[in-house]
């Protein structure tokens, strides 16, 4: 992997505070499946808007900002405009399926 899922995180007041564009991942860093999404995750990235904010979040119990975000499954993304949510994909598959909601930016 990459980049590691950071641990520090910020609130979601934070977050939905944030100007711009933004995409939240959020998973774990022993999770075999963030591990096996992350080539499709990081090419469909590579063709991400200019200014597109990517922050890895880890998620787990006891974490507040994947619980605000009702988020279940890992990897879940969550595309943001102007920190208000636009689309979000759970458990990627293939850089197309995280390509879509990157259009929905439109950025």
């Amino acid at each position: 992997m990459s980049t590691p899922y950071a641990t520090e995180q910020p609130t979601r007041a934070e977050v939905d505070a944030q100007p711009g564009l933004a995409v939240l991942e959020f998973g774990a860093n022993w999770c075999g499946i963030c591990k096996a999404a992350q080539p499709a995750i990081t090419e469909a990235l590579a063709d991400a808007p200019a200014g597109l904010k990517h922050l890895k979040v880890e998620d787990g119990s006891g974490r507040p900002l994947g619980r605000s975000f009702r988020v279940k499954l890992w990897p879940t993304l969550i595309f943001l405009r102007d920190g208000q949510e636009v689309a979000r994909v759970v458990r990627p598959g293939s850089a197309d399926d995280v390509r879509a909601p990157l259009a929905q930016l439109g950025g």
